[in-house]
C-alpha cells in the first residue's frame, strides 16, 4: 500500500515537473516570428537596403496593377493563403477608387519564388498582364519574455526597430509599389499593430493564433488609409516630377487637362445653343 502510494506520488510529481518544464520552455523562449521581406525577395544578396533606381519612368493609364504578398520564411507558417487573399482584396479596393488605375489582379503568393528577384517579378507580371505590382511584406513577432526580443526589420527604404513586452504581438505590413519595366519603386506605405496578450497559460495557443490573425488585420487597417494618401500624393507628383512621363492608352483621357478642355468646349456649345434658341 505504502509502495503504491509512493509510486502514485512519484508519478504525480513527475507529471507536474514535466508540465512546469513545458511551461518554462514556452515562456522563456524568444517567441514566434513570421517574416516576408521584400528586400530578401527582390534583392536576395543585398547586405543593406538598395539604392533606388533613377531615370524616367513611363506610365500609361489606365495602369494595370497586381497585388501580392512576398514569400515568407520562419519557424512557423504565416497566414493561410485564404486569409492573405482577403487582406489583398482590401488593398485591391484601395487602388480601385482611382480612375487612372485599370485592372487590378490579386496574385497568390505561390506564384512568387523565395528570393526570386526582379526576374521572377517580371515573369509573374507577364503572366497576370500587369505593369505595376504592389508587394506586401510583413514582420510579426509574438513576444514571450519581457523585453527579450527586439526586431530590426529592413524595409525597402530603411529599418524599423520593434520592442515588445511579454505576450505582445507586434505586426508590420509594408506595401511597396514597383513599376515592373524599370524595377523602380513608385511609392510605399506601412501599417502596424500591437495586440496585448494574457499571461494565462490556459488555452493560450488558440488565443495567440487568433491574435496573430487579428494583428495582420489591424496592421492592414492602419495601412489602407496611408496607402490611399500615398496614391493621391503620387497622382499629384507625376504631374510635375520630370522622372515620370504619362502617356495615356488609346481611348483614355485620364481626368487631366483634356477633360477640362472637353468640358469647356461642351460648355461653349451649350451656351451657343441656348443663345440660338433665345433669338428664334
Amino acid at each position: 500500500m505504502v509502495a503504491t502510494m509512493k509510486n502514485t506520488l512519484t508519478l504525480v510529481m513527475l507529471v507536474v515537473l514535466l508540465t512546469l518544464a513545458g511551461c518554462a520552455s514556452w515562456t522563456h523562449g524568444n517567441g514566434v516570428k513570421q517574416v516576408g521581406s521584400v528586400v530578401d525577395y527582390l534583392y536576395p544578396n543585398a547586405k543593406e537596403p538598395p539604392a533606388m533606381k533613377a531615370g524616367v519612368t513611363y506610365l500609361r493609364p489606365p495602369v494595370r496593377v497586381g497585388v501580392a504578398f512576398v514569400p515568407g520564411s520562419g519557424p512557423v507558417s504565416a497566414l493561410p493563403e485564404t486569409e492573405k487573399i482577403k487582406l489583398l482584396e482590401r488593398v485591391r479596393a484601395s487602388f480601385s477608387k482611382h480612375e487612372f488605375i485599370g485592372n487590378i489582379e490579386v496574385i497568390p503568393t505561390s506564384y512568387l519564388q523565395p528570393k526570386g528577384g526582379f526576374t521572377n517579378l517580371e515573369q509573374v507580371a507577364r503572366m497576370f498582364n500587369v505593369e505595376v505590382v504592389a508587394l506586401l511584406s510583413y514582420d510579426q513577432v509574438q513576444f514571450n519574455d519581457t523585453n527579450v526580443l527586439s526586431v530590426l526589420y529592413w524595409t525597402i527604404v530603411g529599418a524599423y526597430i520593434i520592442h515588445g513586452d511579454q505576450y505582445d504581438i507586434q505586426t508590420l505590413v509594408d506595401a511597396s509599389v514597383f513599376d515592373v519595366r524599370t524595377n523602380k519603386l513608385l511609392f510605399r506605405a506601412p501599417g502596424t499593430s500591437q495586440i496585448k496578450g494574457s499571461a494565462s497559460m490556459a488555452g493560450f495557443s488558440e488565443r495567440a493564433r487568433a491574435a496573430r490573425a487579428e494583428g495582420y488585420n489591424k496592421a492592414v487597417d492602419d495601412l489602407v488609409p496611408k496607402l490611399q494618401t500615398e496614391l493621391d500624393s503620387f497622382k499629384e507628383r507625376i504631374k510635375t516630377d520630370v522622372a515620370f512621363k504619362v502617356e495615356n492608352k488609346p481611348g483614355y483621357s485620364g481626368g487631366g487637362s483634356i477633360d477640362w478642355l472637353m468640358l469647356a468646349i461642351v460648355g461653349v456649345l451649350v451656351a451657343m445653343g441656348y443663345a440660338k434658341r433665345r433669338t428664334v
